[in-house]
């Protein structure tokens, strides 16, 4: 939730701005916004929107580029009302970015919302956003606005771009959202590989789409829905997606009780949906990488004495190393585990908590990715002329 200045009378961000930056991966010469009211309880109303480049091209700032703010509209109208669990979808923009920027979103919402509904966000951003009482949709500068590091009802930035443009989606938990990496830094895995492919030639042509959730859960519901609940909304319905990358079931095998019979459980409950998830995405046309989980050894609390989590852990990695579910195997596991005690992260990958990564571990993750995984699609484009990634 926003800070207490703006929650008043049972209302969240009445009479407020919110301004947010995110990272555009693929280039183009126009981009339309969506915005989500995925898990609120209430009609979300949205007075004003207006895109522009942060100052300074950078994330972590307040003011944008003199000169950029254009305003964003819904129907050719300024404003939108989002019913409980929708969307919006705004006008296309001429709004040209290159690939690899930061963009700038900023939202004026008059009325605000019930803030008993719920309101929907994104609390691991990685990436500061600001808050100010009044309507500065427009304004460059945003004096005494107050940083919050989360992002509010916003789905989405859709790039339109050409036939030779396709997209990467990122299905995980806090290791893809990047916990432990640098705030407005842009050093989460994802972005390291986008950096990665950009350097590399014949890669400048895919979105990276990191969908990671903290605390996300294959099976079951919890700091989100479930990795299963999500694949069709978050996946198989993006115009454009060629390839998922799936790196998650940490946090299914934390939660559950350390004890032989539990683990197993896991283990099985774990291996039947990745091969869920591999047939449905698959069949869309959409071809599957699954990575290797990474250590937790030294982890509070997921790391028990008797090493029942650990053991689960290996009968997962083992499963996804020899399954032929997929159309490639990234080993995470490998790549960032000590090479001695191969239960715990190499401490110069370790973030503190022995679970998270490093900026320097998820160079490593980045690193461990083939440089050819996205150069083919992996199926037919259907001869769509232009896509939205």
């Amino acid at each position: 939730m926003p800070p207490s200045p703006f929650t008043r009378d049972g209302l969240v961000l009445a009479d407020s701005t919110l301004r947010q930056t995110v990272r555009v991966s693929a280039g183009a010469q126009r981009i339309r916004l969506r915005l989500s009211n995925a898990f609120g309880g209430t009609e979300l109303s949205v007075a004003g929107v207006s895109l522009a480049l942060p100052g300074g091209g950078r994330a972590g700032v307040s003011s944008i580029e003199p000169g950029t703010s254009r305003p964003v509209t819904f129907a050719g109208r300024p404003g939108v009302a989002v019913a409980p669990g929708g969307q919006a979808v705004s006008d296309p923009l001429d709004f040209p970015v290159a690939a690899a920027a930061n963009v700038t979103v900023t939202l004026y919402l008059a009325a605000g919302q019930r803030a008993a509904g719920g309101v929907t966000s994104h609390l691991g951003s990685r990436t500061t956003s600001y808050l100010a009482a009044g309507d500065h949709v427009a304004d460059t500068e945003l004096p005494g606005a107050v940083p919050v590091e989360h992002w509010y009802l916003l789905g989405g930035i859709e790039a339109c771009s050409g036939p030779a443009t396709a997209a990467a989606v990122f299905l995980g938990d806090s290791l893809t959202d990047g916990r432990g990496s640098t705030t407005d830094g842009n050093d989460r895995w994802p972005d390291q590989l986008l950096d990665l492919m950009r350097s590399r030639a014949g890669n400048v042509a895919t979105a990276l789409l990191n969908l990671g959730i903290g605390g996300n859960r294959v099976l079951r519901d919890g700091l989100g829905p479930s990795i299963v609940s999500r694949l069709d909304r978050d996946v198989l319905a993006l115009r454009g997606a060629r390839w998922l990358v799936l790196f998650a079931g940490v946090n299914d095998i934390g939660t559950a009780d350390a004890t032989r019979a539990a683990q197993q459980q896991v283990v099985a409950e774990l291996c039947a949906a990745y091969e869920e998830i591999g047939v449905k995405a698959q069949a869309s046309g959409i071809a599957v990488y699954s990575a290797t989980l990474t250590p937790l050894g030294g982890n509070d609390p997921y790391d028990d004495p008797a090493g029942h989590r650990e053991a689960a852990r290996q009968a997962v990695n083992a499963w996804i190393r020899a399954s032929d579910r997929f159309d490639a195997v990234l080993d995470f596991d490998e790549a960032v585990r000590d090479p001695l005690v191969h239960r715990r992260l190499r401490p110069s990958f370790d973030s503190g908590d022995h679970l998270h990564l490093s900026p320097e571990g998820y160079q490593a993750l980045a690193s461990a990715v083939p440089a050819d995984l996205f150069r083919q699609f992996p199926g037919p484009l259907a001869g769509r002329e232009e896509r939205l990634t």
